[in-house]
Parts: C-alpha cells; structure tokens; sequence
C-alpha cells in the first residue's frame, strides 16, 4: 500500500496544478475550483487503489486524462446542483513581466479579461479543446483522449472553436 501511495503522490504532484486551473477556469471560484480539485484526487486515489488490487484487470492508462475526466464530471455535477451556468474567470490576471510598464499590462489584462469572457461564451468542448491544448499545452494526441475523439475530429473540433472564438470576438 505504501508503494502506491508514493506512485499516486507522484502523480498529485505532477497534474494538481494543471486539473486546479482547469477547474478554476471552468467555475469561476477559488474555493469551488479546491473542493472539487480535492473531490478529483479522492475519486482518483480510490480508483487507483481498485486499479491495483490482483483481482481487478482495470488499470489507468493515462493518469491525466482519467484525472481531467473526473474532473469534468464534477464539474457538471456542480452546475447540475447549482443550476448555474460555466463561466471562465475574468478576475485573474495573467502572468507578466515586471518590466513592463503600466500602460502595457493595462491593455493585456483588458485583452486577457474579454478573451476570457468571450471563451466562456463557446460550447463545453470548444471551451475544453481550447484550454486544454493551448492553455494547458497538451498535444492534440492527448486532447483527443480527453475529448473521447479520434486525433482528425479533434483537429476539426479546435479549428471551430478558434474560428467561434474569433467571431466572439470580432462582435465587440
């Protein structure tokens, strides 16, 4: 058991960073985005803890992907309970360079806040391929597992929504 702990913290390690931010994208609150970060590493560790047991042939492949997933699922369940709406955070601001001056971090951050507000405005997968491919810098390999696509459809599904994402954009 103690060998499996070890293996599963280094992959909490590896991925809280990334399924937190996912969250938080998605739901707009810090404490939301830890509750259900925290509920995707308890359904994960258990799942793992079953995936390992002799008597079980289920293995996780790809940890990462079985993560987002779960992830995502929490999520719908969250708005199913709520009955809210996903929204992508416009309150965060975005990593800049100290150097830069005022003027310019003022334009960004207005730039990154109407690219977020405007991402929120798309369909769930275009929403999910977008962050998760360039936000999260997941190959398209990868995104398609995630999006339970073939690698062509993923291609085809990131192309809308920056195409959707363009014209939200090009309404302002």
């Amino acid at each position: 058991m103690e060998k499996l702990r070890k293996i599963f913290g280094k992959i909490y390690d590896k991925y809280v960073e990334k399924i937190y931010r996912f969250v938080f994208l998605k739901v707009n609150s810090e404490d939301i985005a830890q509750d259900i970060t925290s509920e995707t590493f308890l359904r994960g560790w258990e799942a793992f803890k079953k995936s390992h047991n002799e008597k079980n042939a289920y293995k996780i492949e790809n940890p990462q992907a079985f993560l987002y997933q779960i992830a995502r699922n929490l999520i719908i369940d969250h708005y199913r309970e709520k009955g809210k709406y996903q929204v992508v955070s416009a309150e965060t601001s975005p990593v800049t360079d100290p150097r830069e001056n005022i003027q310019e971090k003022a334009i960004l951050n207005s730039d990154m806040e109407m690219i977020r507000q405007r991402i929120s405005l798309l369909k769930d997968d275009y929403q999910n391929a977008i962050i998760w491919h360039y936000l999260e810098g997941l190959p398209i390999k990868e995104t398609a597992k995630l999006l339970d696509r073939s690698e062509e459809a993923t291609r085809v599904l990131i192309h809308r929504a920056l195409k959707a994402l363009k014209e939200q954009i090009e309404t302002i």
